[in-house]
């Protein structure tokens, strides 16, 4: 009986290595990826020529918005430059 168990061992072996026999697909190839700082835009300041209290009070929320914009931008860059990168 020892020796039928060790055969339906050593066959139950052969089958489990057949499927490593197949060909597999190909592996996708690699996409390279950039870690860097993003890119921004040049800050632009909105032209005004206001010729009422209401069209200026406009044009100061314009420019503040603007102003807020750039910011953000420089505020992203910086906190972007201070992070450790991983070494590769």
């Amino acid at each position: 009986m020892k020796a039928k168990k060790s055969g339906i061992g050593l066959m139950l072996a052969c089958l489990l290595i057949l499927p490593a026999c197949a060909s597999a697909p190909k592996s996708p190839a690699v996409q390279l990826i950039e870690i860097g700082c993003p890119t921004v835009t040049a800050c632009r300041l909105p032209a005004s020529q206001a010729q009422t209290n209401g069209e200026l009070n406009q044009a100061i929320d314009d420019l503040e918005a603007a102003w807020h914009s750039c910011a953000a931008q420089v505020d992203m860059v910086l906190q972007c430059q201070q992070t450790p990168k991983a070494a590769p």
